[in-house]
C-alpha cells in the first residue's frame, strides 16, 4: 500500500519536483520507483542509448509476454517530465492488458487452433 503523503505545501516538494539527474536512465528508474501496482512490476533498461520501460505481470501463473514501452529522448528533456511518463505509462499499461486479449470478436471466423496456447498470439 502507498504510504501516506504529505501536502506539496507540508512537504516542500511538488509532484513534478526533480530527481536524480546523472544519467537518463537512472531518471526513469527513480520516476518508476514512485509507483506500485500489485500486479504490475516496472523496471527500465538502456538498449543501445534509447531508455526503455518493461512492464511485467507479477506472479504469472500463464505466460504473459513483457510490454517494452520506449522513451523518447525529447520525453527525457521536458520540463514537465513527470507527467509526460506518467501519460507515456499509462496509455502502455492499456496497451498492455489489450494485448492480453487471447480471444476478441474480430477473430471470428479464425481458426482456434491457429492461435497459439503458449502466448496468445497467431501463429504465422
Amino acid at each position: 500500500m502507498c504510504p501516506a503523503r504529505p501536502s506539496a505545501s507540508q512537504s516542500g516538494t511538488e509532484y513534478n519536483e526533480p530527481v536524480s539527474d546523472s544519467n537518463s536512465l537512472q531518471k526513469v528508474l527513480d520516476h518508476l520507483h514512485r509507483y506500485e501496482h500489485p500486479l504490475l512490476a516496472f523496471s527500465a533498461r538502456d538498449n543501445g542509448g534509447e531508455i526503455e520501460i518493461l512492464i511485467d505481470l507479477k506472479n504469472s501463473t500463464v505466460p504473459v509476454h513483457t510490454y517494452v514501452l520506449p522513451i523518447h529522448a525529447r520525453d527525457l528533456d521536458h520540463p514537465q517530465f513527470a507527467w509526460h511518463l506518467q501519460r507515456q505509462l499509462y496509455d502502455g499499461l492499456h496497451d498492455y492488458f489489450i494485448e492480453m486479449f487471447t480471444c476478441t470478436p474480430q477473430d471470428r471466423g479464425v481458426d482456434r487452433s491457429e492461435i497459439s496456447a503458449g502466448d496468445g498470439r497467431r501463429e504465422s
